[in-house]
């Protein structure tokens, strides 16, 4: 009895430090809390590729040009599940598959991404890449946001 009580209580304490460690911020400062979420290139890269490249699966995100290790991705998407950003749901096709689907939280992240692009091009020495994505925007910013924002709330309500 006192083992299993014991054990119980190791249990709960383990719990509580994770909880407490997941909910901590660094500070009250929006932009620092957001960083500590999505602030790194690999996050970014994925929320890239899911609003404008149409990519859902594990391999998908794999085969991404800037090619990303199998370690970070597995991370990566594993944090932005823990943080709402994205959801992971068994496919309907493939049992051994996960379909990794845009949140309302994760959508709501598509007009920043569309800054961090237009900064990209201003910045960047390189021509400006005929992607189709990126020809919108510069055609029409705030159209494209729209636009956009309601095709991924309907494609990503399954």
């Amino acid at each position: 009895m006192q083992v299993q009580i014991y054990k119980r209580t190791c249990e709960l304490q383990v719990v509580l430090y994770i909880y407490k460690m997941k909910n901590k911020k660094r500070s009250n400062c929006p932009i620092s809390h957001s960083l500590d979420i999505i602030g790194d290139k690999w996050s970014l890269i994925i929320l890239r590729d899911m609003m404008f490249n149409g990519k859902n699966f594990y391999n998908e995100f794999l085969n991404s040009d800037e090619g990303i290790s199998t370690n970070i991705l597995a991370n990566r998407l594993e944090m932005l599940v823990n943080y709402n950003i994205i959801k992971k749901q068994q496919d309907l096709h493939s049992k051994a598959k996960w379909y990794y689907s845009l949140t309302e939280k994760g959508i709501d992240f598509l007009p920043t991404v569309v800054e961090l692009i237009l900064w990209g091009l201003k910045h960047d020495r390189m021509k400006t890449p005929k992607i189709k994505y990126v020809l919108s925007i510069l055609d029409n910013k705030d159209s494209f946001i729209e636009k956009s924002m309601i095709e991924l709330k309907i494609a990503n309500q399954k």
